[in-house]
């Protein structure tokens, strides 16, 4: 009796698959029920074939009882707008001015165009997301962001208007609750209202903060374009406590554009949220590694003991 050497090489693969799923078994039971906040921004929500990955792991977060909300950015879509329509914009500390023919644009590129492919996507993919703002239910309430220089001559501090650039004052869970207590995955777009009604440009990774730590989250994820935070050395430091990621920022370690996701992380954990990671998006199934194998993908944060 002969066998067929591909048919043999498919079996092994399948009993592979089903090994890993029996592997995962107790990670899903650990985190069923509980809330996850993804920051999903970078290179992974560029990439077409990174973003249908993701698509398909939010869905399978839900199927196995995890409450995923979705928090994503948008700022190369921003610019690209803003320099199709002859709109000049600046940035400050990172932060771009947003004047009010800005923040139209703001608004209609994060709460429609992008926020409609990633609610397309994770339907096509077998779920059923729903996209809202966070105006949407007033999620976000929101203020003016300033910001204050200090002359180099004069060392007199200056206060820096960003125009409709704002932070979250206040976030209202209620909706959010809704979503919870059924199976439809919110995709939020990080946009807040102001007392007046107004409308407010505010950093992805700032509102998912926020709203990690209003929900009291068991983890806010944070996909990004590195792998996450590394010694010195360039290694990867898989887990670290909150007052560990403060030292770290002190001497070093943590410098540049790390600062102020770490800063972020920091913030939710001591807010509320269980846990902040810190992972790369660009790897395909970052979400899954992190969650539901022993060593994780990226850098955990977590509150001192």
């Amino acid at each position: 009796m002969t066998t067929d050497p591909n048919r043999d090489d498919e079996r092994a693969t399948w009993l592979e698959k089903a090994r890993t799923l029996s592997e995962a078994l107790p990670y899903f039971r650990q985190h069923a029920g509980e809330t996850f906040v993804i920051k999903y921004g970078g290179h992974a929500m560029g990439d077409e074939s990174l973003a249908l990955l993701f698509a398909r792991d939010i869905v399978l977060l839900r199927q196995v009882g995890i409450n995923p909300l979705v928090v994503h950015g948008g700022g190369p879509q921003i610019g690209g707008m803003l320099d199709r329509l002859k709109i000049k914009s600046e940035f400050i500390d990172g932060l771009r001015v947003t004047d009010q023919a800005t923040v139209e644009i703001v608004e209609m590129v994060l709460a429609g165009s992008i926020n409609k492919q990633i609610v397309t996507a994770i339907n096509q993919a077998g779920g059923f997301a729903i996209g809202i703002s966070g105006k949407d239910g007033q999620l976000i309430r929101a203020r003016r962001l300033r910001r204050t220089v200090q002359d180099p001559d004069s060392n007199i501090e200056k206060i820096l208007d960003l125009g409709f650039v704002g932070e979250p004052a206040e976030i209202n869970p209620h909706i959010l609750e809704t979503f919870r207590q059924s199976d439809i995955i919110p995709v939020i777009a990080p946009t807040g209202v102001g007392a007046s009604g107004e409308t407010y440009n505010i950093n992805a990774d700032t509102a998912a903060g926020a709203i990690a730590a209003a929900v009291k989250a068991s983890r806010l994820l944070f996909l990004t374009d590195v792998a996450g935070v590394l010694d010195k050395q360039g290694n990867l430091i898989p887990d670290m406590t909150a007052g560990q990621a403060r030292r770290l920022i002190a001497d070093g370690t943590i410098s540049g554009g790390m600062i102020p996701k770490v800063e972020t992380c920091l913030e939710a954990v001591d807010m509320g949220a269980n846990a902040a990671v810190i992972l790369d998006g660009r790897v395909p199934h970052a979400l899954l590694l992190e969650l539901f194998t022993p060593h994780g993908a990226g850098t955990l944060i977590r509150r001192d003991p």
